[in-house]
């Protein structure tokens, strides 16, 4: 069986049609959502450690990060993105390694720039990868610098801080003359992903892995693809702020919101274009595809904009796992067990018939999702940085690691995040934060404790003390 693993940058579950839409109205997805009624649907999937490398890192190995034992990093050539942003431990092999071994060709499409910077190892394995460069602040073009018209275009003259002028200036200049659709970076993803395809035809099977860095911010799209959201000709916005922003524009606002679902669509096009390509080589029908997405984003949810692990929301938490069988078969087919990403390696190793190594993490929902039964989880532990969330079919539990600042709130109520419920429900409190600890092998290292006594309570939180 060949298999592919598609992985998309903040992409927000509800902005799929397959689910519910997101607050600003629904986004269009028709590829995507063809998928969805293709696949086997996994309704609570969950990251396992957050954001972008912790969370490749978990879905690459099938291992846990959580909680960050060898992962303060402080790496020459990047910054320090959060608690485990860095490479994936030597002594942890890849799904790559492991298939590589079995006789799969295996390949890497990729234009997460993370992933490639230096001391950073998440190609390893794959007997080809390639680099798309551009996004972000990837150090692709040094010029021609903007101009201080351009940067009052690309962002308004009230948000201009000189972090933000700095991080505009450095995206637009690496997107100079990209004025075809195609040039955009989705579209680049999906065509290099499709061409590895014609040219590795002659693979007796393969494992490819397609990373689309869209739709993370910023939310450069083609013009049309914004107005298929807002047909209006107001200032533009693309950054994420990563702040409150209740005092923003609405109208800034609802371009952002616009401009994010613009995104979203040029991914589903292209993604269509990538679908297209396995039907007609017929590959649809000896292909395994997953589908999943290292977390969401918040665009105005709780007048919030950026994604944070404390205090954790579903709109970033809750992520897609879709899984298409060969031919379609199971389509249709929804499960709501709980799993996680590092599930996802295991998924991956027992559909190429690979023995997951005996320390492997991550379990297989294959078998008992298709077959309607319960699965390995009854919960979900995520960690962000200082914080953890804990989740059950019931519940949801967001506090710091050294059990302060407590926010948990009932997943069964119509409007579950708007009423902290820990007060009235401390054993509950102290139920889940104890499976965080036992989830925690080894105990929580002193310096993420330290992170977290230093760490401002979030507003809302109960003075309540989670106790294992």
């Amino acid at each position: 069986m060949n298999i592919i693993l598609v992985v998309f940058d903040s992409l927000r579950k509800d902005c799929l049609g397959s689910h519910v839409s997101p607050p600003w109205g629904a986004v269009h997805t028709p590829n995507l959502d063809r998928f969805a009624e293709e696949s086997l649907v996994m309704t609570e999937a969950y990251p396992e450690t957050l954001p972008t490398l912790p969370a490749r890192r978990a879905i690459y190995t099938g291992r846990r990060v959580y909680p960050f034992h060898d992962s303060d990093f402080h790496l020459r050539g990047d910054f320090v993105g959060a608690p485990g942003w860095g490479p994936i431990p030597e002594d942890q092999p890849t799904v790559a390694e492991l298939l590589s071994q079995s006789r799969y060709r295996t390949g890497l499409v990729s234009d997460v720039y993370h992933m490639f910077k230096p001391s950073k190892n998440f190609w390893r394995g794959f007997h080809q990868w390639t680099f798309l460069r551009g996004q972000e602040i990837d150090v692709a073009r040094s010029g021609p610098r903007l101009t201080q018209e351009e940067v009052d275009y690309w962002l308004p003259t009230e948000l201009q801080i000189p972090q933000r002028v700095a991080f505009i200036k450095r995206c637009i200049t690496n997107m100079r003359d990209r004025s075809l659709e195609e040039d955009y970076f989705s579209p680049q993803v999906f065509r290099e992903a499709a061409l590895w395809l014609q040219q590795n035809r002659d693979a007796e099977r393969f494992f490819l892995t397609v990373e689309s860095f869209d739709p993370h911010e910023p939310w450069l799209v083609p013009e049309y693809y914004r107005r298929m959201y807002l047909d209006d000709d107001g200032r533009e916005q693309v950054l994420s702020l990563y702040g409150d922003v209740t005092d923003l524009d609405p109208k800034l606002l609802q371009r952002t919101q616009a401009n994010y679902s613009g995104s979203v669509t040029l991914c589903d096009r292209w993604f269509g274009f990538f679908l297209d390509t396995l039907k007609a080589q017929g590959r649809l029908d000896d292909t395994m595809i997953i589908l999943t997405a290292d977390h969401g984003h918040s665009i105005g949810d709780r007048n919030f904009m950026g994604k944070r692990g404390y205090p954790s929301a579903p709109e970033v938490f809750d992520v897609p796992v879709m899984v298409r069988f060969p031919g379609g078969e199971h389509a249709g087919i929804s499960s709501s067990q709980i799993v996680q990403h590092h599930d996802i390696a295991a998924v991956i190793l027992e559909a190429a018939a690979v023995e997951p190594p005996a320390d492997t993490e991550g379990v297989s929902f294959l078998t008992s999702a298709v077959g309607g039964k319960e699965g390995a989880r009854t919960h979900a532990t995520i960690g962000w940085g200082s914080a953890v969330t804990v989740v059950t079919d019931r519940w949801w539990l967001n506090c710091k690691a050294d059990g302060s600042g407590v926010m948990l709130y009932d997943r069964q109520q119509a409007d579950p995040f708007k009423l902290n419920a820990a007060d009235g429900n401390a054993a509950t409190v102290n139920e889940l934060f104890a499976l965080a600890t036992a989830d925690a092998t080894g105990g929580f290292p002193h310096w993420i404790l330290d992170l977290a006594h230093g760490q401002r309570d979030a507003p809302g939180c109960s003075e309540l003390a989670a106790r294992a």
